[in-house]
């Protein structure tokens, strides 16, 4: 079966800019080196944010994606929907992505919820035409009402998140890119919302979902990424997957099941 994913050897680098130090501090610096015999500590230049990851993912695959804060988990999502390029290696992603990674990307807080529809919907690749036709079952999700002729900018996080979640949950995707389920709103909304995302989830090639919550990896997901200071440290089944992280952080399975 042919791969829908494939990275080799990647690696990302976080480049940080370092601000020019004026002379006074490079003469003091020259002087305590030399006088004093201090030396002051260097500052890092960049940072290794994923560290020669070798994954291959095909038609079918379910990931759940785990780790600890900084492990890399975000930074795989949008390498894989290429919203950052690899430092290094090689990547193919071989079908239509769909990248759910934050509740306001896309959004432009100067237009119209109806706008930000047609905006987000062309970001996503759809047609104007396939907007427009989609454009009352999107507007009927949200339940946003009139508040959809309103800019977003008057919008609470929640209203963002149920208008850029109708968006990209209208259509099937190959490729189903996750950074954390949808989990605001009322009760109903957030219930039709997981339905409604379950579905597309069914209909999709391949699922790559960064959850804390090991019951939704274990509802959704039939392989588990463990990710640890930007390398692989895991991937395979989902129960020996958690029970290795478990046991990395200290933590027993059978309080966490």
């Amino acid at each position: 079966m042919m791969s829908v994913i494939h990275l080799e050897n990647i690696c990302l680098d976080y480049v940080f800019r370092i601000p020019d130090r004026s002379i006074k501090k490079l003469v003091a610096n020259i002087f305590s080196h030399f006088f004093l015999n201090k030396t002051h500590p260097v500052l890092p230049t960049s940072f290794r944010a994923l560290n020669n990851i070798n994954l291959e993912l095909k038609k079918g695959d379910r990931v759940g994606l785990v780790g600890a804060n900084g492990a890399g988990k975000s930074t795989l999502l949008r390498t894989l929907a290429k919203i950052y390029m690899p430092s290094s290696g090689k990547i193919s992603v071989n079908g239509k992505v769909t990248a759910m990674l934050n509740s306001s990307l896309g959004l432009n807080p100067e237009m119209t919820g109806y706008e930000n529809i047609m905006s987000l919907g062309l970001i996503r690749g759809f047609t104007r035409k396939e907007i427009r036709d989609k454009q009352t079952e999107i507007a009927e999700f949200t339940e946003l009402g009139s508040f959809l002729n309103a800019p977003v900018h008057t919008y609470s996080q929640g209203m963002c998140l149920r208008l850029s979640f109708a968006v990209l949950t209208a259509d099937v995707a190959d490729i189903l890119l996750v950074d954390e389920v949808i989990g605001a709103g009322d009760a109903a909304f957030l219930a039709k919302a997981q339905a409604r995302f379950t579905n597309m989830v069914e209909a999709s090639s391949l699922l790559v979902l960064a959850s804390h919550d090991a019951n939704t990896i274990r509802m959704l997901c039939n392989k588990l990424l463990y990710l640890e200071r930007g390398q692989v440290k895991f991937f395979g089944d989902v129960e020996e997957g958690f029970a290795r992280y478990y046991h990395d952080i200290g933590l027993s399975v059978a309080v966490l099941a």
